[in-house]
């Protein structure tokens, strides 16, 4: 029955007897229906009780069924409305000028009631359905409104990440970006395999070359050596002048990270004999010396407000770059923890017990060849 969904009916007659007719019909039926006498009360009518659908004679006093029609459909509150526009002429002529200013369809009198119903039955059907598609519509537009936004935010993360990949190491900006960024960097100890890298020869470089000079080929280094090192998941803590330090197993943990920090040494040192070609022939007497050492370190945050950075600290790291200090050029050098671990792998020669500067024993160091 159309009564439950409580369709309202505007019937527009200046015929009373047919206002009467008409809507008993329609109540019978339990839909709701409101009336008018001409045209212009029809469209205040239609502004104030937005009905379902309008019956709307054509000959009528005022304004006729036509001019009420087309005003109906120009209004955008009432022009979605169905009209079916009601009329004892069936000139063609006239039906044809009803369709051209927006009706939706034609009943001739005198008609079949039960065929009045079946066109008000399908009038309110495509009424309904339209009110559906608006509602859908509605939920999309808001799904899309609240897409955009999510996208927006998202692109904004991800500037703000790639803003953060040009300072940090991506194992620091993946730790900071995720949910517990806190815990992970928050102070702790872990064994981790420390490196260091340094170029020989670098300060009378310095002198002699120019400023460009020295720039240039401190970028020429690290655009050679910084994929190596992300590609190892090694930690670049920071740049020091012509060198660097890196370590590997946090805060990413990693089994084998002894391992894959003399991988990423010798890929480093031979990438680099490469490019040391090229600087002699430039007159540059360059070349880089490696030191790496494996034990636990203390690591987290340091700095002060508007400046911080993740750090390793501990004897691992002061015995690597010392290690490094006594590396040739060319050549890479491991601590006795570090050998224990990568003698299997990797060609070794024993360098022997090397006293370093705040160390009260002396320290065991071992020059690595190639892998096995």
């Amino acid at each position: 029955m159309e009564s439950a969904k409580g369709h309202k009916i505007l019937v527009v007659d200046d015929i009373q007897d047919n206002v009467t007719m008409l809507t008993a019909h329609l109540r019978t039926r339990g839909y709701k229906t409101f009336s008018a006498n001409d045209g212009l009360e029809a469209i205040n009518s239609a502004n104030k009780e937005k009905p379902d659908l309008i019956m709307l004679d054509i000959n009528m006093p005022k304004m006729n069924g036509l001019d009420a029609c087309c005003k109906l459909k120009q209004q955008p509150e009432t022009k979605m409305i169905p009209i079916i526009l009601i009329t004892a002429n069936s000139n063609v002529d006239e039906i044809v000028k009803g369709f051209e200013v927006g009706a939706d369809d034609y009943l001739i009198k005198p008609f079949n009631y039960m065929e009045m119903l079946a066109r008000v039955r399908s009038m309110l059907r495509i009424w309904d359905a339209q009110q559906e598609l608006l509602k859908v519509n509605e939920v999309l537009d808001e799904l899309n409104r609240d897409l955009e936004k999510k996208v927006q935010e998202q692109v904004g993360e991800l500037e703000r990440v790639n803003r953060l990949r040009r300072f940090f190491s991506p194992q620091i900006v993946d730790t900071i970006t995720s949910e517990n960024s806190s815990a992970v960097l928050g102070e702790h100890r872990r064994e981790i395999t420390v490196v260091f890298l340094d170029l020989r020869n670098f300060t009378s470089f310095s002198e002699k070359a120019s400023p460009h000079e020295v720039i240039q080929t401190i970028r020429e280094l690290h655009e050679l050596i910084g994929p190596i090192i992300f590609r190892y998941r090694g930690t670049l803590e920071r740049f020091t002048g012509d060198g660097l330090m890196v370590f590997l197993g946090d805060p990413e943990p990693m089994d084998d990270h002894p391992v894959q920090a003399v991988n990423m040494g010798i890929e480093i040192r031979d990438k680099v004999e490469i490019l040391r070609s090229s600087w002699a022939d430039k007159g540059y007497n360059l070349a880089l010396g490696i030191g790496i050492g494996t034990g636990e370190a203390s690591l987290g945050t340091i700095g002060f407000e508007g400046r911080l950075d993740y750090a390793a600290i501990g004897v691992v790291t002061n015995l690597s770059a010392r290690i490094c200090s006594k590396a040739k050029g060319g050549q890479i050098l491991v601590s006795q923890t570090t050998y224990e671990v990568v003698k299997e792998q990797f060609e070794t020669i024993p360098c022997g017990e090397i006293d370093f500067k705040g160390f009260s024993k002396l320290q065991p160091v071992y020059e690595i060849g190639s892998k096995k």
